[in-house]
């Protein structure tokens, strides 16, 4: 049990270092719950059996699983607090400046897009901002 604690360890730190994304926020949420269901199982039955030490491994990590699966508090975007969005603001958010042609604009929206897009991990609200600032600059 120790060296499969160990090795986990040691496969996340290396994974941790090198930045790799093994898996899109969705399928991490996903097999994080499942196997936050299995770890707790496996606590309760361990501690069923009499063996506390891998009971209290086992509750820690499927605590951990399951907290990590859970939405950040912050995930949402707030709103703009009059509801309107000005063109400095929409301008900061494509990153791009006040000389920015429609092109730019719109290559700008794209490429935030694509990485912040709902079916690609991102939350509906960024690209509700997205949006709103590219609606703005190129229709205003």
């Amino acid at each position: 049990m120790l060296y499969l604690v160990l090795g986990a360890l040691g496969l996340w730190l290396i994974l941790r270092a090198s930045g790799a994304r093994l898996l899109p926020r969705r399928e991490w949420r996903f097999l994080s719950s499942a196997f936050a269901i299995v770890a707790l199982a496996g606590a309760s039955y361990a501690g069923l059996r009499g063996a506390w030490e891998p009971a209290l491994v086992l509750l820690a990590l499927g605590a951990w699983l399951a907290l990590s699966a859970r939405r950040p508090p912050g995930s949402r975007s707030p709103a703009p607090r009059n509801g309107r969005m000005s063109r400095d603001e929409a301008r900061a958010i494509l990153g791009v400046d006040a000389a920015a042609t429609p092109e730019e604009v719109q290559a700008a929206y794209l490429r935030l897009m694509r990485a912040v897009h709902p079916d690609k991990g991102g939350t509906s609200g960024l690209a509700a901002q997205l949006n709103t600032a590219r609606d703005l600059l190129l229709k205003g």
